[in-house]
């Protein structure tokens, strides 16, 4: 009989994910520790989507037709670590809220976007954020004063579109090498846009495997 393989040698991506905690303000933050990855987009990107794709798990991030629903940090991490200091999961994806919906109250618009940058301007673990780009429209102003930010705060980002099943191949082409051309000179940007889309399934193993590089570990 095959010796049980430990959570170190098991593969991050071939086990189930557990949802941890939502953070809506920074004093909800978890401790440090766990290498992290986030994402990020416009509200109805398909973040929620992406993430339950990557991950083989339909229901893990909340999906909703509404746009602005995710209002919080949301943790995810592989299942089966205990949380002690001996005993971390090796990454944690990250779900950020949307931004660019422009129906919602100020006061909240104002909060989120609050939150997401304290974030990225005050998280050591945090590896790389994947900004999602919805590929029926493209980098929009929005898109870009988030690259601005991110530029600034010298956080690494990698573009990746998305829902490109709901366009044809060879404007997945033209669109992939554009949006490469735009973010060329951006000082944070990865050189390498990934195309996805979540109901076909195809960029999913590119992504993990771009995820696995940036923390340092097969995945």
């Amino acid at each position: 009989m095959a010796a049980e393989q430990t959570n170190e040698e098991r593969p991050l991506f071939g086990r189930p994910w557990i949802f941890i905690r939502g953070v809506p303000s920074m004093e909800f933050l978890p401790p440090e520790g766990p290498l992290e990855v986030a994402f990020a987009g416009r509200s109805n990107v398909g973040k929620s989507s992406l993430i339950n794709a990557l991950v083989g798990h339909k229901g893990l991030a909340r999906t909703s037709n509404t746009p602005g629903r995710t209002q919080e940090l949301n943790y995810f991490v592989p299942e089966g670590y205990s949380g002690q200091a001996d005993d971390l999961p090796p990454m944690a994806l990250v779900d950020m809220p949307g931004y660019g919906y422009a129906q919602a109250p100020k006061e909240n618009v104002d909060a989120w976007t609050r939150l997401v940058f304290d974030y990225l301007r005050g998280r050591s673990t945090l590896k790389r954020v994947y900004v999602l780009i919805d590929s029926r429209h493209g980098l929009k102003k929005n898109d870009d004063e988030v690259l601005n930010l991110l530029d600034k705060a010298a956080v690494s980002y990698q573009v990746v579109l998305t829902k490109t099943d709901k366009i044809k191949p060879p404007a997945v082409t033209r669109l992939t090498a554009e949006t490469l051309e735009k973010i060329r000179k951006r000082p944070a940007a990865y050189p390498f846009v990934i195309a996805t889309s979540s109901e076909k399934g195809e960029g999913l193993d590119e992504l993990r495997q771009a995820i696995g590089e940036t923390i340092g570990r097969p995945v």
